[in-house]
This record gives C-alpha cells, sequence and structure tokens, in this order.
C-alpha cells in the first residue's frame, strides 16, 4: 500500500464506495470500490496482526457498511458514512496502528 496505513484505506473504502454509488448512480461500482478498499486493508492487517486481527477488522468494516444504512435515517447520508468510517478507522489504528 506504500506506506498507507490500513486505516485510512478502510475508511476511505467506506467514503469513496459511497461516493462512487451516489454520483454514478451505479450501486455496483460503489460496491466495487468498497470491496477493493476492504481486501487491500484487510491485507495489511492480516500482515501487521495476523489473521485472527485481520478477520476481526474485517467484519468491523462489513459491519460498518451494514450499518450506515439505518444510521443513514437518523443522520443523513454523507454524516452517517463519515461516523462508521471514523469508528472502522479508529478501530484500525487502535489495534494495528500502535505497531509500527
Amino acid at each position: 500500500m506504500a506506506g498507507v496505513p490500513a486505516s485510512v484505506v478502510a475508511a476511505g473504502g467506506l467514503i469513496g464506495g459511497y461516493g462512487v454509488a451516489r454520483w454514478t448512480r451505479k450501486r455496483a461500482l460503489g460496491g466495487v470500490a468498497l470491496a477493493a478498499a476492504g481486501t487491500l486493508a484487510a491485507r495489511e492487517w492480516h500482515a501487521r496482526s495476523g489473521p485472527a486481527v485481520a478477520t476481526t477488522l474485517t467484519t468491523v468494516y462489513v459491519a460498518a457498511f451494514a450499518g450506515s444504512h439505518p444510521l443513514a435515517r437518523k443522520l443523513g447520508a454523507w454524516p452517517a458514512v463519515f461516523t462508521v468510517a471514523g469508528g472502522v478507522a479508529a478501530a484500525s489504528w487502535a489495534v494495528t496502528g500502535r505497531r509500527r
């Protein structure tokens, strides 16, 4: 990932995935962006902290994506996406960011 922290990639995947889906009006393209960033982040989590951490953080990433939908009804779409992206970035940093 050329020095980009996995926490940034994961948060960017959630934000970028939504942005792509919204601006192209093609949800599948947003899903591709979301999946690509999630895959890159998971590879880094695995390399840095092992398979158990990678599996846990990948589950958090997918849960954040799913959770952003009902949260959007309460906060609005962009605030919900930024909220879950921040949560994923914080979780990633807390688990893997201190081991540099």
